[in-house]
């Protein structure tokens, strides 16, 4: 099996909203941010107003580490962590001054634990240069593009970062609950230009595109 790996030249080091190309998502009324100190506050809100995020989780439960079960404090702390020391990363989806939802993104190394992940070893012949990990979108903001917006924001940070192959790991909306939809909706990724190349699970694909810089 081959796992040769390409990085973008710019992966090291924090991802900071002011450097990095964030603004209105074209024909969209949200803005993009990404996630680092200066937006931490109003990621915070939105985790804390949903309850952690899937049990608390904090959006930390993809990283080498994972989330623990029973200790949310415990997974903010090492999210706010990997925050200030720039190993985390993710767009933020903004309208005005309240952030909607997320997209998580980054390399293979900074987010293993996907869901299927066996099956998708089983079949893996080379990692791609960035994941798509957590899609998050705040209740009361459902059904309203901002989990699109968030997507297409990630794209638009992985192509000011360098750019390269992107894959994400989502499932029918249609077959399953959208509290269950970790990894975001198959349809969200097509309308996006990311193509189906094997399932992973019962509904589970893996997609790919290419970004460029």
């Amino acid at each position: 099996m081959r796992s040769s790996v390409t990085r973008p030249l710019a992966r090291p080091g924090p991802v900071s909203a002011h450097a990095v190309g964030c603004g209105f998502v074209q024909g969209s009324r949200y803005r993009i941010e990404a996630l680092d100190e200066s937006t931490w506050d109003a990621f915070a809100g939105l985790v804390e107003c949903n309850n952690g995020v899937f049990g608390g989780c904090w959006c930390i439960g993809f990283h080498p580490e994972g989330a623990s079960r029973n200790d949310a404090g415990l997974n903010r702390e090492r999210k706010l962590a990997r925050v200030r020391a720039g190993t985390t990363r993710a767009a933020l989806v903004f309208d005005g001054d309240t952030c909607l939802g997320w997209c998580q993104f980054g390399a293979p190394d900074e987010l293993p634990r996907i869901k299927n992940r066996a099956e998708y070893e089983k079949g893996l012949t080379e990692l791609p240069d960035w994941r798509i990990a957590c899609c998050f979108v705040g209740k009361g903001h459902r059904r309203n593009g901002v989990a699109t917006a968030a997507l297409a924001g990630a794209l638009e940070l992985i192509a000011d970062l360098g750019g390269g192959s992107v894959e994400g790991y989502p499932e029918d909306a249609g077959s399953v609950p959208a509290g269950f939809l970790f990894h975001g909706a198959l349809s969200t990724y097509e309308k996006l230009g990311f193509s189906r190349e094997r399932k992973i699970g019962k509904h589970r694909w893996v997609v790919r595109k290419l970004i460029e810089a």
